[in-house]
């Protein structure tokens, strides 16, 4: 699952980098403007990239879901202040004075 994301992440990159470097190395000789439309197209890949190598499947257990099994499990004890530590104590010295 994760594999599969991030080779469709560096697929788009690697056509992005092809896009760059094909249009300023030859294409620009043929055509300028064709190369200016090849690199704003490489410019939108990055952003799209992200997208597709961050967008979730169906197969996913995202960071919000319980794993399978445990349906109703919150594994945050009730102390929303995390860390387990109460409001005045520092870690290891107890009640700080």
């Amino acid at each position: 699952m994760y594999a599969r994301r991030r080779r469709r992440y560096f697929a788009l990159m690697a056509v992005c980098l092809v896009l760059f470097v094909s249009a300023w190395a030859f294409v620009r000789l043929w055509s300028v403007p064709a190369a200016i439309a090849m690199c704003v197209v490489a410019m939108v890949i990055p952003p799209v990239a992200a997208i597709i190598g961050n967008r979730r499947e169906p197969d996913d257990r995202w960071w919000d879901e319980p794993p399978d099994g445990d349906p109703g499990d919150d594994t945050r004890g009730g102390d929303m202040r995390g860390g387990g530590r109460r409001g005045g104590e520092r870690r290891g010295d107890g009640p700080h004075r």
